[in-house]
This record gives C-alpha cells, sequence and structure tokens, in this order.
C-alpha cells in the first residue's frame, strides 16, 4: 500500500545531516568551543532516534501490554534521571524523587488522556500511548529541572533569610513559602508561553507531524489541543510534586533549614 507521506531515504538524510555545518561554522569562527559537544549531540540524536524507531516498530507489532508498558517504563526513567543530570546541586534520594515525581503525574495525565479523552481501545495501545506519554514526560523533565534548580539555588542564597525567619518562630513552610512559589512558576513558565504563541509563531511538531503524515488540519489541531492542556496538567503535577518532596528533604520536621544535605556538582550531566 502506498503510504500518504512522503518517505525519507537516506540520501535525503544525509543532507539535512549537513546542516549542522553551519553550527559548526559559527562556532569555529566565533571560537565558542562546541564543535566536539556539537558532533557527540549531532551522533547521539541519530543513533537514539534510530534506535528507538526500530524498538517501537518491534513494539507497535507485538502490541503486548507488558512490552508496552515496559517502554514506557524505561522512558520514565530516563527522563526521571535526565531532569535531575541538570540540577546545579544534588540531595540524597533526588533521584528517586524525580523519578516518582514523573512517575506519578505522567501515569495519571497519560492514562486520563488515553482513556478519558481519546478514547483508545485497548488502552495499551503504542500508537497513541508512547507518542503522548513522551510528549507529556519531556515537557514534565523540563519543568521538573528547572524548578528543582531554582528551588535549590534559593535556599542557599537566601539562607540568612530563611534562618532569621524560623529564628522568629515560623514555620517551615512559612519560611519557605516565597521560595516554593517561585520555583514552582520557574517550572510552569515554559509550558505557559508556549501555550500563548501556540499556532502563531510556531507549528506544534505533533500537528506538524499528523498534517504530513495524511491527517486533516483540522483533525491535527483537535489532537495539538488535547495534548497541550496534557502537558500542561503533567508538567503542574510534576513540578509541585518534586517541590514538595525536595522540601521535605532539606527541611527538618523540627523546622530546620539542612543545608548541610546538599552538595554542588562540578559539571551537569
Amino acid at each position: 500500500m502506498q503510504a500518504d507521506y512522503i518517505e525519507i531515504q537516506i540520501w535525503q538524510l544525509a543532507i539535512a545531516a549537513s546542516l549542522i555545518l553551519i553550527n559548526l561554522a559559527i562556532s569555529f569562527a566565533l571560537r565558542l568551543g562546541l564543535e566536539q559537544r556539537l558532533a557527540i549531540a549531532s551522533i547521539r540524536m541519530v543513533v537514539q532516534l534510530l534506535l528507538v524507531g526500530y524498538i517501537l516498530e518491534w513494539v507497535f507489532t507485538l502490541r503486548d501490554p507488558i512490552w508496552v508498558l515496559l517502554v514506557a517504563f524505561a522512558m520514565t526513567f530516563m527522563a526521571g534521571r535526565a531532569a535531575v543530570g541538570r540540577t546545579r546541586r544534588r540531595y540524597d534520594n533526588i533521584y528517586w524523587n524525580s523519578l516518582l515525581s514523573i512517575l506519578g503525574a505522567a501515569t495519571v495525565i497519560t492514562g486520563l488522556t488515553v482513556q478519558g479523552v481519546i478514547g483508545v481501545d485497548p488502552w495499551y495501545d503504542p500508537q497513541y500511548l508512547i507518542p503522548l506519554l513522551g510528549m507529556i514526560l519531556g515537557n514534565a523533565l523540563t519543568g521538573t529541572s528547572l524548578a528543582l534548580d531554582r528551588f535549590m539555588e534559593d535556599l542557599v542564597s537566601r539562607r540568612e533569610q530563611i534562618e532569621s525567619l524560623l529564628a522568629l518562630g515560623a514555620t517551615r513552610w512559612e519560611a519557605a513559602h516565597n521560595i516554593v512559589t517561585e520555583a514552582l512558576r520557574t517550572g510552569m513558565i515554559p509550558t505557559i508561553n508556549s501555550m500563548m504563541v501556540m499556532g502563531i509563531v510556531s507549528l506544534p511538531g505533533m500537528m506538524t507531524g499528523q498534517i504530513l503524515a495524511g491527517a486533516t488540519p483540522t483533525d491535527a489541531v483537535r489532537y495539538q489541543i488535547v495534548i497541550l492542556f496534557a502537558i500542561a496538567a503533567g508538567t503542574a503535577l510534576t513540578t509541585i510534586s518534586i517541590i514538595l518532596l525536595a522540601f521535605f528533604s532539606l527541611f527538618s520536621p523540627n523546622h530546620q533549614l539542612r543545608l548541610d544535605r546538599l552538595r554542588p556538582v562540578k559539571s551537569l550531566n
């Protein structure tokens, strides 16, 4: 059966890959020192995408809920790890906190979207579950890393203010309330900004992909609206979960700030 889209051949991929030479030329000319990182990032991106493409094609053929869930958990695990890798400080159990936050939020929102909104049957249909989960995870990862990094950095920079409030009788929540809200705002703003200009400044990736695959623009728009609301909800749940878990890790039940549990990292992963 003939495809409803133009298939990309290997030689066409090679031409597209050559566009990275623009980045390399700018980095070399301005001595940015990004040549090696650009090359590594390009190779990793190609290998990772080709690998996941073959894996998903295999999973789509099997349509087995066990394998679909294993792929979904692997994606969630990598998202939880990557979110922490972008922060400048660490504390014990930070990876578990990140994984639990992302796993819980992604499970709830993806489940509601797949079953409650779209009505996928069966619920584990990888054609819907995996792409939706991936988009929710990608945005939740960004929100988590931004919010968590902001929260920890503010605790360090505003240590004297927090400890003064605690010494005057404030509870740990009263002392850290402003920092918590600023961290949550930092984590959610990118998603809000993206929603504000959607369809005006940019066409979303999912919508573009569906149109290229042969879907009508109106159908593609409906799917994009669904996923954008799911992304916003998933990012909000993940962000508030990780900040609350970090809050309880860095403040003791006796209302003490425990910055001794924080340790800086020399370089981001």
